[in-house]
């Protein structure tokens, strides 16, 4: 009876898979293909440089055994690198063939005929922290499910990503797109998934990056003609976490490449976790195939927290520094400071400073001392009900005319004034100004913003219409 490749491949198979972890047998062994069996030189096809140089760096000796085992002392492992047709390459494969004599374990390759030739097959892009032996998670420990409480602005956003947590892939939550304005914990929360999930399923390889990293990253790849490892690299992520994505709006080339590495994470029943300042519905220069993709699991806003909430986050902050305050001094900072939780923290913080470096006491009056600093040096945000009065008066009319579905067109300039200032003054979203502004749509309001824009730099009546209001709301 004729022995084969194959079965020569699964009896080795057989072995590794006794004697590694599953989570790594199914990454680095499941896509290899046995191709075929010359004398005692088996090949093997493997997909890519990256995951030929991960095998002969981590798993080389138990190939080695299991070799052995099968074709004896004289044993050869030849690599077939599957290539992509990325740079119109005729040739469908290449071969690289690690030593004649196995025993030696030192790696001879033949030259690599391939049109672009890079010397530097080791970690062809770079992420701090990352090594050949591990990848590291790049997540931040401190930032955990216990020190973020939770609040009518973020439950959907928490909730969801307990479930995440607790079933990586395994949810209709996939992708979790987190998105709300600045210091709202859009990024505590993807690393508090991510750290969840790392205590509960060690195994799995977690990764948190940014989306301006990542897009680096992607150019050094295609500089180094290394782009098929970059996305090799990251389609072996059990759970990819990216913040602040809108960073790739305007970048055709990394949203192609995401796209790609996306569709394979999502097929392969991995989990993607993304944070964005807007929803999808207000990304713009974003490809509309990547945005429909967005949107296929959930995306949970982060709001404002209100004063309980606010009032909470203080005291946990307090607790964990081992701080003692009085219960009104706390609900003055919670009351008077509302933007975000990341300049509310930070009141308490230089409240906590001037009291130790100037051993003063902590009264209500020095309290009242830091918010006024801190509401001086922060931006007004105002609401969108505040801006179409200011924008109804200016034009004396009633809030009620404003929003009608007149078409009158200095009431229609009116309301698109009052769109174009609520985007630029406030962190709702596109739908939500629409919503209250005469129940309209996002491209409605989309449409109102680049009118706004364009009258501004053509009508001269028109531009003192708008540095008029931006007065005023300034003020």
């Amino acid at each position: 009876m004729s022995i084969t490749a194959q079965t020569v491949w699964n009896n080795c198979l057989e072995f590794i898979k006794d004697n590694i972890q599953p989570q790594a047998y199914k990454t680095w062994f499941e896509p290899i293909q046995a191709v075929k069996l010359t004398d005692n030189a088996l090949s093997i096809q493997v997909p890519s440089k990256f995951f030929y140089e991960w095998l002969e760096e981590h798993y080389v000796k138990i190939l080695k055994v299991s070799l052995t085992k099968e074709l004896g002392e004289k044993a050869k492992l030849v690599y077939i690198i599957k290539m992509e047709n990325t740079y119109g390459n005729k040739q469908p494969f290449t071969e690289k063939i690690p030593s004649a004599n196995r025993s030696a374990m030192k790696s001879q390759e033949v030259d690599v005929p391939l049109n672009n030739k890079s010397p530097e097959l080791r970690n062809p892009f770079v992420i701090p922290g990352i090594r050949n032996v591990k990848i590291e998670s790049q997540l931040n420990p401190n930032y955990s499910f216990e020190n973020f409480l939770e609040g009518d602005s973020n439950r959907l956003a928490r909730s969801a990503g307990l479930a995440v947590a607790s079933k990586p892939g395994g949810t209709s939550f996939n992708p979790l797109l987190i998105f709300g304005g600045v210091g709202l914990g859009k990024t505590h929360l993807a690393h508090a998934i991510g750290v969840d999930i790392k205590d509960k399923y060690p195994e799995k390889t977690v990764l948190y990056i940014s989306a301006e990293k990542f897009t680096q990253q992607y150019i050094d790849s295609v500089k180094k003609n290394n782009r098929n490892d970059f996305i090799h690299f990251y389609q072996i992520i059990d759970v990819l976490i990216i913040d602040d994505v809108q960073f790739l709006s305007g970048k055709t080339g990394t949203q192609d490449v995401f796209f790609h590495i996306f569709n394979h994470l999502h097929q392969n029943g991995k989990q993607v976790i993304l944070t964005s300042d807007k929803a999808p519905v207000d990304m713009q220069d974003i490809e509309q195939r990547l945005l429909s993709r967005f949107k296929w699991g959930l995306s949970a806003e982060l709001q404002t927290p209100d004063f309980e909430t606010r009032v909470s986050i203080l005291k946990n902050k307090l607790y964990r520094d081992g701080v003692d305050m009085p219960d009104d001094i706390i609900e003055y900072v919670a009351k008077n400071i509302k933007s975000n939780v990341r300049e509310l923290e930070g009141a308490i913080i230089s409240l906590i400073a001037q009291s130790s470096f100037n051993k003063k006491e902590i009264t209500i009056d020095l309290a009242r001392i830091i918010v006024e600093k801190f509401v001086k040096n922060t931006k007004r945000e105002v609401s969108i009900d505040y801006i179409q009065k200011v924008v109804s008066d200016y034009f004396q009319m009633d809030i009620d005319t404003l929003q009608s579905k007149t078409r009158k067109r200095h009431i229609v300039q009116a309301r698109q004034l009052a769109m174009f200032f609520a985007k630029k003054f406030t962190k709702a979203s596109l739908a939500s100004i629409g919503s209250q502004i005469g129940k309209r749509d996002h491209a409605t309001v989309l449409h109102a913003c680049k009118t706004v824009d364009n009258l501004s730099s053509t009508d001269k009546q028109f531009k003192k219409y708008v540095e008029d209001i931006t007065k005023k709301l300034s003020v």
